[in-house]
């Protein structure tokens, strides 16, 4: 399954010289991560409550940037689940301008329960077969 978002470049996610500022860039793709599970039927609320997880910390992220994106510019980020672990999964993020990859990005995130000796901390559990049936149907 595969997500599209449109989105403007905002002026706040400029920096000085008028391109993004990398860290918009994560926040632009955790967005989409939220907007995957959605567009799944997983809300993020209601797939917490149904599961009864703590959260999808991220643990690793990486992205190439092939070309500046700036203020006002059109572009397309499209998201997808890459590989399912056991208790763990990676997201795909390209974000395209014209049609043209201009960030290609992922992310590793935590299927993360609540740790049995203390409920304020996560502990990873297996990922429900639901979870990636629905993210991984085309």
């Amino acid at each position: 399954m595969r997500s599209h978002r449109e989105h403007i470049i905002e002026w706040g996610q400029c920096d000085a010289a008028g391109i993004v500022f990398y860290p918009q860039y994560y926040i632009m793709f955790d967005s989409c991560t939220s907007l995957l599970f959605e567009r799944a039927g997983w809300p993020r609320g209601s797939m917490f409550r149904t599961f009864d997880i703590h959260g999808l910390p991220l643990v690793e992220t990486k992205a190439t940037y092939f070309f500046p994106l700036r203020y006002g510019d059109a572009v397309i980020i499209e998201s997808h689940v890459a590989e399912w672990k056991r208790s763990s999964f990676v997201v795909r993020h390209d974000i395209r301008m014209d049609g043209k990859v201009a960030v290609e990005a992922s992310e590793i995130r935590v299927w993360a329960g609540r740790h049995p000796d203390d409920p304020t901390r996560m502990k990873a559990a297996p990922i429900p077969a639901e979870i990636i049936a629905r993210l991984s149907a085309t």
